[in-house]
C-alpha cells in the first residue's frame, strides 16, 4: 500500500467516524427519556408482556419503540458489540460482560422489574399433567423416561436452552430426542400437535398470547413440577412466583447502555414504576414491587330531614 492509499484510506476512516459521531450525538438531542425513537432488543421468550408495555408507553408519551425479538445470545452479542443500547433479558450481566462494556466507557444501568418463569407444556391429549423435574433431567443426560417422548426448545440459542442447562448441570447440545425451533410459538403449535413431546417455553407466553394463538394455547396443558428438594407438584402461577414456590422462576431485566438521558431511561423508568408494574400484575407474572392501591371512602349517609 502506497503513500496516497494509505492517506485516502485513513480520511475515508476519520471522515465515517466523524459521521457516526455526529449522528450519535443528533440522536440524543432528538430522543429524551419521553419522546423521539429507539429500538429495543427483546427476548423472545418474554415478548408479549414487553410489546403490552410499549403499547401503553407509546399511548402514554411522544415516543416511537422498535422491538426486535431475538435470542438471548443474540441479544448479548449486539450488546457487546455496541449494535445495540437497550435490552430486555431473563438475566442480569455477568462481571466478565460488564467489564467489556466498561473497557469501551460503557455503564450499563441494569434494571430488575419482574418474576417470569419457564414453564413445561404438554398436548391436551396427553393424560397427565404434572411432571418431576429430576426426570427432565434424566432425559436430558439421555435416560430414557417413561411418557416423555421428547423436549422441544424454542432456540438453541435461547434463554430457557441456558436456564434449563444450569439446572441440569450440563450442556444443552444435539442431545437425542432434544428438539429446537425458533420461537416461543412455533414449539407451542407443535407440542399441541404432538402428544407426548414436552415443550419449554416462557410462561409469558401461556397467561398472555397474542389473538392468533390462543386456540392453540387452548391446546395444550401446563404442568406442575416437582423440584429436586420438594414432594409437592407446584404450577407457575402467579401466587406460587410471588411465593418463591415454582422452582424455576427467573427475573426479567431492562438493560441500558444509551450513556444519555433517553428512551431507555424513560422506557426502564416506566417498567419499575406504577403504570408499568400494574401492567406486569394484570398480565399473570409478578411485578418487582407490589403496585399501590387506593381506597375511597364514601359517605352515602343522608340527612334525615324529618
Amino acid at each position: 500500500m502506497n503513500k496516497i492509499t494509505k492517506t485516502i484510506t485513513g480520511f475515508l476512516l476519520l471522515t465515517l467516524l466523524f459521521v457516526f459521531s455526529c449522528q450519535e450525538k443528533a440522536d440524543s438531542k432528538t430522543e429524551t427519556i419521553l419522546e423521539g425513537k429507539a429500538t429495543i432488543y427483546v427476548d423472545e421468550s418474554v415478548l408479549p408482556i414487553i410489546e403490552d408495555q410499549e403499547a401503553v408507553f407509546e399511548t402514554q408519551y411522544n415516543a416511537k419503540l422498535h422491538l426486535v425479538a431475538q435470542s438471548e445470545n443474540e441479544i448479548l452479542n449486539s450488546l457487546l458489540n455496541d449494535s445495540a443500547k437497550i435490552a430486555v433479558l431473563t438475566r442480569t450481566l455477568s462481571t466478565k460482560e460488564i467489564k467489556v462494556l466498561e473497557s469501551k466507557k460503557i455503564t450499563p444501568r441494569i434494571t430488575p422489574f419482574a418474576t417470569d418463569a419457564v414453564a413445561f407444556i404438554k398436548s391436551k391429549t396427553a393424560n397427565d399433567t404434572i411432571v418431576v423435574l429430576q426426570d427432565i433431567i434424566d432425559f436430558i443426560s439421555g435416560k430414557p423416561v417413561p411418557n416423555i417422548k421428547g423436549l422441544v426448545f424454542d432456540n438453541p440459542n435461547s434463554s430457557t436452552v441456558r436456564f434449563m442447562s444450569e439446572i441440569a448441570g450440563m450442556k444443552i447440545d444435539k442431545q437425542k430426542n432434544v428438539f429446537s425451533f425458533k420461537t416461543n410459538e412455533e414449539v407451542i403449535k407443535y407440542v399441541a400437535e404432538n402428544n407426548g413431546m414436552i415443550g419449554v417455553i416462557g410462561m409469558n407466553w401461556i397467561f398472555q398470547p397474542p389473538l392468533d394463538l390462543q386456540k392453540v394455547v387452548d391446546q395444550v396443558n401446563v404442568l406442575g413440577v416437582k423440584g429436586k428438594d420438594s414432594n409437592e407438584y407446584v404450577f407457575p402461577t402467579q401466587d406460587n412466583l410471588a411465593q418463591g414456590k415454582y422452582p424455576l422462576a427467573r427475573h426479567l431485566y431492562i438493560v441500558n447502555c444509551q450513556g444519555y438521558s433517553g428512551l431507555g431511561m424513560g422506557f426502564g423508568s416506566f417498567l419499575g414504576g406504577e403504570r408499568g408494574q400494574r401492567i406486569i400484575l394484570k398480565s399473570g407474572l409478578v411485578p418487582e414491587r407490589v403496585p399501590t392501591r387506593k381506597i375511597v371512602i364514601k359517605n352515602n349517609n343522608t340527612k334525615d330531614n324529618n
